[in-house]
């Protein structure tokens, strides 16, 4: 957050004199004012100040009697410069600071299934280990509800943010700016929004694609299908990991069956009708698949339920496979083989990076970008394809 002060240096005592009668000099009077910003908390512990430009400009001061200011706020302890990054508010100032209760906000598109609720409670727990407390926000995947999000986020003046993007359409670089405009550090999960800078937690979602296609091919599977809640960028490379794992067995390999739900809809229970028919649909095919690629824990466990429906075995007529999380919890759940990613991990170093960034030993704009490890649990929902009928 930039620093809020007037246009011109206030003097700090009643006649803005020394004893002697001489004017004070102008870089004390900086000091003083930014000195007072940070012990009222209006200035933040790893909170960036202003650039020497800024400073420059906002008081009408020459760059020498800045740069004198800031040495001796670094002197003296108030601040911590890193060349080519700027200056930033001690973590250990010399005197206390009044600081507002600090919170960090998890901006997710779904709180109730799938992994995000373990992925929250991991966020939550590691936030607490650095006294912050957790805001989290569900957008529904909603462009718009994510801008309210992000706007109520700043005026709250929150410590930072753990995003995952909405999706449909993609989330605007302008909505998350606003964020680190404020000063307010920002770490996406999952996936990046075009045109920002901020760390990635990043999710290979083309390597899940590839990984699940290996894996039905290893039990014999050729004929697949694949199934995601909306086509977005994450099911284009689901698909697109998908077709390469099967390209290795091209000639044996059938063109896949391919369905992306509605974009309007996040929950598949809204459009559990659509499910039904394209399954009734799919199985009509000359050569139907004999395994399901669901690219969500939530929506292959809607399916196991369509295909009992429709009077299918799991394995035993047709495998299915999702991706979720590490925790497996609930019934279907527990028991549905599925590519996994570490939400424990991704929601703990989301709370770290946060920290790092506002502590101000990660600056704001990070680029780097930390791949999450997938892996496979087996379940009991895979197997061999079923015999010909003769």
């Amino acid at each position: 957050m930039a620093a809020r002060a007037p246009d011109t240096i206030q003097k700090t005592t009643p006649s803005g004199s020394s004893p002697a009668g001489k004017q004070r000099p102008k870089y004390m009077l900086l000091v003083e004012q930014l000195i007072q910003q940070i012990t009222t908390g209006e200035l933040r512990p790893g909170e960036a100040l202003p650039s020497e430009h800024q400073l420059c400009e906002t008081h009408q001061l020459a760059r020498t009697t800045v740069r004198n200011a800031m040495q001796l706020l670094e002197e003296q302890g108030w601040v911590n410069r890193i060349h080519g990054k700027g200056s930033f508010v001690s973590t250990n100032p010399p005197l206390p600071v009044s600081r507002s209760l600090d919170i960090f906000a998890f901006v997710l598109p779904e709180t109730r299934t799938g992994y995000y609720p373990s992925l929250q409670r991991s966020f939550e727990q590691a936030a607490a280990m650095t006294q912050h407390q957790v805001l989290v926000c569900c957008t529904e995947n909603k462009i718009d509800a994510q801008g309210n999000t992000i706007l109520q986020l700043i005026d709250k003046h929150v410590a930072g943010v753990a995003l995952v993007p909405a999706t449909v359409p993609a989330t605007p670089a302008y909505q998350v700016r606003q964020l680190q405009q404020h000063g307010i550090p920002v770490v996406f999960c999952h996936r990046e929004v075009e045109g920002v800078q901020a760390p990635l937690l990043s999710i290979p979602f083309r390597e899940v694609g590839r990984l699940a296609g290996q894996t039905l091919l290893e039990q014999g599977h050729r004929s697949l299908a694949l199934f995601s809640p909306h086509r977005a960028s994450a099911s284009i490379e689901y698909e697109a990991g998908l077709r390469e794992a099967l390209a290795i067995l091209k000639d044996s390999c059938p063109e896949p069956f391919i369905f992306h739900g509605p974009s309007s809809q996040i929950h598949p229970i809204d459009y559990e009708q659509d499910l039904l028919q394209t399954l009734e649909t799919m199985f009509q095919r000359e050569q139907p698949p004999t395994a399901i690629f669901a690219t969500f824990d939530s929506l292959a466990e809607l399916i196991y339920l369509l295909l009992t429906k429709l009077g299918k075995r799991v394995p035993e007529d047709i495998s299915l496979l999702g991706f979720g999380g590490t925790v497996r919890n609930g019934a279907i759940q527990s028991r549905l083989s599925s590519i996994t990613v570490d939400e424990i991990a991704i929601g703990q170093k989301a709370a770290e990076l946060l920290t790092q960034m506002k502590q101000g030993t990660l600056p704001l704009d990070s680029a780097e970008v930390f791949p999450i490890p997938i892996n496979t649990s087996r379940g009991q929902t895979l197997g061999p394809p079923p015999a010909p009928t003769v």
